[in-house]
């Protein structure tokens, strides 16, 4: 269910600022790492995983009003969280939807629909990898891109344990097993990993 009312919970504005205003150089910034995502005016992009909408804003901005924003997360209440912090921020051209991208046509987004899919500390997650790259290239145009931002290690006790981290050589391997190419990797604090893939 997604918030209809016209007021926002405190309590979320509270998180999302606090979460905004305790950044620093050593873990990812969404303004910078969005930066080196080269989105345009009227591009189409998902934000796989969004949970706080912590890229929401940047991505809004970078895509314009005549883009089109998809807050995708598997969590229900994180989902009806993203719509007051939409609201909000007056980010209307920023939907948010429920999805498992672990399960075939999970999204229920249309395919081919968007230019660019974003995975920010998501990877690591997946159960079925494989099912969820799957899944995001069937949304993807031909040519879309999707940005990859990863734990490089586990750092104490935020990120995955050990065994749970994805290196960035693993997720380039996956990703080009799935018809993905390599483009670029960029850097995204001390302790990630940045990289663009194109659908092929």
């Amino acid at each position: 269910m997604f918030i209809t009312q016209p007021t926002v919970s405190n309590t979320v504005a509270m998180y999302y600022n606090k979460k905004m205003n305790n950044l620093t150089g050593r873990f990812v910034v969404p303004d910078i790492a969005t930066s080196n995502f080269h989105l345009h005016e009227g591009d189409v992009v998902a934000d796989f995983g969004a949970g706080s909408g912590f890229f929401l804003k940047p991505l809004a901005e970078a895509v314009g009003p005549e883009g089109r924003v998809y807050a995708c997360d598997i969590q229900k209440q994180l989902v009806e969280k993203l719509g007051e912090l939409i609201h909000l921020n007056g980010l209307a051209n920023v939907s948010p939807i429920w999805c498992d991208l672990e399960e075939p046509n999970g999204t229920k987004l249309s395919d081919g629909v968007l230019d660019a899919a974003i995975l920010v500390n998501t990877l690591f997650q997946f159960e079925q990898k494989e099912v969820a790259i799957q899944e995001i290239r069937r949304v993807l145009k031909t040519g879309g891109v999707l940005h990859i931002i990863d734990w490089s290690e586990s750092f104490s006790g935020l990120g995955p344990q050990q065994k749970d981290v994805i290196t960035q050589q693993a997720a380039i391997d996956l990703l080009e097993s799935e018809q993905f190419t390599f483009e670029k990797e960029y850097p995204t604090g001390d302790h990630h990993y940045g990289i663009t893939v194109r659908k092929i």
